[in-house]
């Protein structure tokens, strides 16, 4: 999902105003050597200071010992954010499910490569090959469920998990099981749902006993839809360098993207997974397959200097997430901040340069791409606007040239301006075919705004120039036919006084 855009030239709009992070955070371990913590607030309060990044929660750890765990900056509501301000981590929950499953199979009650329906019987799909679906396909992303047949990100959206599991009925599959990872949140919807049944309790109660508390994790929660996320889910969205405050659409979020956690609390989450605990090393692979590069939970890689590396990232409307591992050297970070996918890929840029920082590296100072994108769209959406008023205005001129000639003509000369129309209502599909998901055009202005309005700019200008020029061209004909018929009215008077 991650977009690099390559534009230059100058701001059009004024940069946006930064907000400056707080210092909220309590009292930590005393940081090992390497990453200190004075080093990762100073990182973070440049990042922000630089982007404009409302708020974000921090956790770094190295081993069993806390490096650093501290909120920045304040939420939508303009609270300050601290170490025990709760987050939504969006995907990253997945990476909690797999572990809340590996859990049963450590305890028997479920068998990782035994197919989903011996403990989900009401788990059924349009295509047959769906009952051959194994557990751990779910959690590996290669049941051979995708966006392509099941766009559930552009459906109604269900309540419960037992509703998101029959929802599927109706789809079909993209691949054979166990043949290709395709990223997918209804698998991980499927695997909460198994364990609700396999364990006769609701999902938060069993992953709060079985995961959370377990860990320590006595601050975090999983919720059905973002209307149950801390602010109802709402935050901020990026266009032009600022930032603007909205309120989140209502989505089913439970099993794939639903975990709300603390910077305390994923701080306990990294040290377990440089643990020993069976269970969790299950969840970090290796995948099922060699040429898949999902675990369960967790996309799996190498750093630049091929140390392995156990990565997730997790977005929503308004709200971003990133945590990696490293096993080599001990480390994790993991980032939540309060801005909307890929207008802020904030989590992740500052996720990446900490763990840079952890292996001694010095990050690029990156920084979101729309920041540069964005005022080049800015200046395209004005030139756009521009000609649209310069088309109108010149319209009379383009019919009276017409107004003569067949009709099919000026249809022909007017046709490609439905093109920019066309651009605009297809941009959803066009990102969900970049993105390999599902995506609507209101989730546009979200994810990116400045190019939503260019398009729209676009559009208005050729509805506008289309409108005017056969305003234009019906008046110039219909006084075209009027003089005719005046002019034949006339001769015919003339012939009858002769």
């Amino acid at each position: 999902m991650r977009n690099r855009v390559a534009a230059a030239v100058t701001a059009l709009l004024a940069a946006g105003a930064v907000v400056a992070p707080g210092s909220a955070s309590a009292a930590v371990a005393p940081a090992p050597a390497g990453l200190t913590a004075s080093a990762v607030d100073a990182y973070v309060k440049d990042y922000m200071a630089r982007t404009g990044l409302p708020g974000a929660v921090v956790a770094v750890t190295k081993g069993d010992q806390v490096v650093r765990t501290a909120g920045y900056g304040h939420d939508a509501g303009g609270k300050a954010l601290t170490e025990a301000s709760p987050m939504p981590v969006a995907s990253m929950s997945k990476s909690f499910t797999a572990l809340g499953v590996t859990r049963l199979a450590e305890a028997g009650r479920v068998e990782l490569d035994a197919p989903v329906r011996r403990y989900l019987p009401e788990f059924r799909m349009a295509d047959p090959r769906a009952e051959k679906i194994t557990v751990r396909q779910l959690l590996e992303q290669t049941s051979g469920m995708a966006d392509s047949e099941y766009p559930e990100l552009a459906l109604a959206a269900p309540g419960t998990l037992k509703e998101a599991v029959a929802n599927l009925r109706g789809a079909s599959l993209a691949g054979a099981p166990g043949e290709k990872t395709r990223y997918h949140n209804p698998n991980y919807a499927v695997a909460a749902r198994l364990v609700e049944v396999v364990t006769g309790r609701d999902f938060a109660g069993y992953m709060r006993d079985a995961v959370f508390t377990p860990l320590g994790m006595r601050a975090t929660t999983t919720v059905n839809t973002t209307d149950e996320l801390p602010g109802a889910g709402r935050g901020y969205v990026r266009a032009y360098r600022r930032v603007i405050e909205r309120d989140h659409s209502t989505m089913f979020v439970n099993g794939a993207f639903g975990v709300v956690s603390t910077a305390g609390d994923l701080a306990r989450w990294l040290i377990a997974q440089n643990g020993a605990d069976p269970a969790v090393k299950a969840t970090h692979g290796p995948p099922g397959a060699p040429d898949h590069t999902y675990g369960m939970g967790w996309w799996t890689g190498k750093t630049p200097g091929g140390s392995p590396r156990l990565s997730h990232t997790g977005w929503l409307l308004t709200h971003n997430s990133a945590q990696i591992v490293l096993p080599a050297s001990g480390y994790g970070v993991a980032v939540v901040a309060n801005t909307g996918f890929i207008s802020g890929d904030d989590a992740l840029l500052m996720a990446e340069e900490l763990a840079e920082l952890a292996e001694g590296r010095t990050p690029s100072g990156s920084e979101p791409f729309t920041m540069t994108a964005d005022p080049v769209l800015a200046v395209l959406t004005l030139v756009a606007l521009a000609l649209g008023v310069l088309g109108v205005r010149r319209s009379r001129a383009w019919a009276g040239r017409r107004a003569a000639r067949p009709l099919w003509r000026a249809a022909v000369r007017l046709a490609p301006h439905a093109l920019p129309v066309a651009g605009f209502l297809g941009l959803g599909a066009l990102f969900g075919l970049l993105m390999n998901r599902a995506a609507t055009l209101g989730m546009i202005t979200y994810a990116w705004p400045a190019l939503y309005v260019f398009f729209a700019a676009m559009s208005l200008a050729s509805v506008s120039v289309v409108a005017a020029r056969l305003v234009h061209l019906v008046r110039l004909r219909r006084a075209g036919a009027v003089r005719a018929g005046h002019a034949v009215s006339g001769a015919a008077a003339g012939r009858a006084r002769v």
